[in-house]
């Protein structure tokens, strides 16, 4: 038992999650600093500050994604009052993560049931599917949840209780903090959102964009480097999260090795996340599938509904989650 006993002591389920407490006091530490030093701190200072806090905010956001298939806590109490802390890190109730990607993006990977599906990209200048993958997403996924959190609420189910309490307490705190100092508020807390929502969603992209969605191993782009990995908590290895979302983060490295990497096909594993982004986004900038061929895409097609007025709108997968 590591830590002295205290991550059982705290009813933790794994030990591993000391590191995920540590990054988001870390996001907490560093926001406040940079919100009580804003209007003396050096440019210098103050963009190392920007910086940091819009990095933790993200690793906020990774945090998020771990939590809503692996809770951190035994005790629902315990869950549901993270899930607030984790709110605040990242700016978006934490609860409005299960729906789009959940039960849409993980159940239908690339399918027209996909919210996240990167086919809805389609500009010639690859980059731009890059760049607006975010917004043209962001909307639509909040559409998506509106729609999935109103059949919530109207079969008083816990997740919509549960997102509404996060959402109250999120906008209280962003309420007061703009009445005390709205510039403060957009610099120091909701430009980092904003950064942060941004490569959440952007990493879907990275992930998907040109795989196999048919293939057993070869659905999702995977991202080895160890500081990423370190960092993200083993987020970069996709393709074994695709496989067990239920697994916690922590087995993700040791499980791709056994289970993944002897099937995968080798271009599926990257070193570098900053070098794959450069050499697909800016040079060459060729938007290619996994074997290096230009990526066909398929017949551009509606959305699908894929929940709404079915039983599956009310399974009990977003409720576990909380």
């Amino acid at each position: 038992m590591g830590y002295l006993g205290l991550p059982a002591l705290m009813g933790m389920k794994e030990e591993a999650d000391m590191k995920t407490l540590a990054f988001v006091s870390i996001y907490y530490g560093l926001a406040w600093l940079y919100w009580n030093t804003y209007e003396g701190a050096s440019m210098l200072a103050s963009c190392g500050l920007f910086f940091f806090v819009s990095y933790f905010s993200f690793l906020g956001a990774v945090a998020v994604h771990n939590t809503i298939h692996c809770p951190v806590f035994h005790g629902k109490l315990g869950n549901k009052l993270f899930q607030i802390v984790l709110t605040m890190t990242y700016g978006h109730p934490v609860s409005n993560y299960v729906p789009g990607h959940n039960l849409s993006h993980h159940q239908n990977t690339q399918t027209n049931k996909d919210v996240m599906s990167t086919f809805k990209m389609r500009h010639s200048w690859h980059l731009l599917n890059g760049l607006f993958f975010f917004p043209k997403i962001g909307i639509q996924m909040l559409g998506n949840d509106a729609k999935y959190f109103a059949a919530q609420r109207k079969n008083q189910r816990p997740i919509y209780r549960q997102m509404h309490l996060e959402k109250v307490v999120l906008w209280t705190y962003l309420v007061v903090l703009g009445i005390i100092n709205p510039i403060k508020l957009l610099v120091v807390i909701m430009a980092p959102h904003l950064i942060a929502k941004f490569c959440i969603i952007s990493l879907n992209m990275l992930q998907h964009d040109g795989c196999d969605e048919n293939s057993m191993y070869n659905h999702s782009r995977n991202f080895t480097g160890d500081f990423l990995n370190f960092f993200a908590y083993n987020n970069g290895y996709h393709t074994i999260h695709h496989m067990h979302p239920g697994w916690h983060w922590s087995k993700n490295k040791a499980m791709h090795e056994k289970l993944v990497k002897p099937h995968i096909h080798p271009n599926l594993d990257q070193a570098s996340i900053m070098y794959y982004i450069f050499r697909t986004f800016i040079y060459p900038g060729i938007r290619i599938d996994y074997l290096g061929k230009p990526l066909v895409l398929p017949a551009e097609q509606p959305e699908e509904p894929w929940f709404y007025d079915s039983n599956e709108t009310f399974s009990s997968k977003g409720d576990d989650m909380q």
